[in-house]
């Protein structure tokens, strides 16, 4: 073998290597282009994630406070506030509450709550609400009554349900007498009293009722209104009052049908 064939012999396994390297060269540079181009075109939604991984962070973290601090001590009931209580008195409904006291207010109990106020027949209805950091507001309807009725002992003072919301042995003044049969003729005789007009329902003297549709009324000036049922109630009483100016000394008004009132 001569040179020149040595030669050759000898270059081609360096040839060889070198096409490898540069094919490896190759492939490297291609794959990192590939990654770049990958990075490139999903740079958004790689940020959405960063974004929302950072807001899911935040809200769980502000969650966290809002609950170490709801349930904390620093959110106890200390104070019981009662609004709209006359009749009943606010001590003894703070004093039914006061197992609340102490407790955060994320954590007062509302079957607790109504179970000490339902043991109040005055309380109509109630409302609760969290003031904080350590205020429980408690607001009171109580029991509208519309009359009195007449007993053995005296008078029972009632709302349009029938509870008795106080007994006295003398006539309660202010009230009209409910002579009613039925907790129907009852409720509609109530519903008729509260939409008189202040001047008319202080000249109260009797409502009488024996059924829902044949609520009577009569004045402490002698005359009797004929109501029928509670429909329509504020219409009638703007008939009534129209009647009584037209008709001052009638001794019966009848506004049963409002579009046809009767005097006599």
């Amino acid at each position: 073998m001569d040179s020149t064939e040595s030669e050759r012999v000898t270059a081609q396994p360096t040839s060889d290597r070198s096409a490898r390297s540069r094919i490896r060269a190759a492939t490297r540079e291609r794959k990192r282009d590939e990654r770049a181009e990958v990075r490139r075109f999903t740079v958004a939604s790689r940020r959405r994630r960063r974004n929302w991984l950072i807001a899911g962070g935040a809200l769980l973290g502000m969650i966290g406070i809002v609950a170490a601090v709801a349930f904390s001590p620093v959110t106890a009931v200390r104070v019981i506030q009662v609004e709209g209580a006359s009749r009943v008195p606010s001590a003894s409904i703070v004093t039914a509450l006061g197992d609340q006291l102490g407790t955060p207010l994320a954590l007062v109990d509302e079957g607790d709550v109504h179970r000490a106020l339902s043991t109040f027949t005055l309380i109509q209805s109630y409302s609760v609400e969290a003031h904080p950091p350590d205020t429980l507001v408690v607001r009171i309807v109580e029991r509208d009554p519309v009359g009195s009725e007449k007993t053995a002992s005296g008078y029972d003072l009632v709302d349009s349900a029938g509870v008795v919301i106080s007994s006295t042995p003398d006539r309660p003044a202010g009230y009209p007498v409910l002579v009613v049969t039925t907790p129907r003729a009852l409720a509609a005789a109530g519903e008729v009293v509260r939409s008189l007009p202040a001047d008319v329902r202080a000249q109260l003297d009797q409502v009488r009722a024996e059924t829902k549709d044949d609520v009577t009324l009569t004045l402490t000036t002698g005359p009797t209104v004929v109501w029928g049922s509670a429909e329509d109630s504020v219409l009638k009483a703007a008939v009534f009052a129209r009647l009584v100016a037209a008709a001052p000394g009638a001794t019966r008004y009848d506004v049963s049908s409002p579009s046809n009132p009767v005097d006599d």
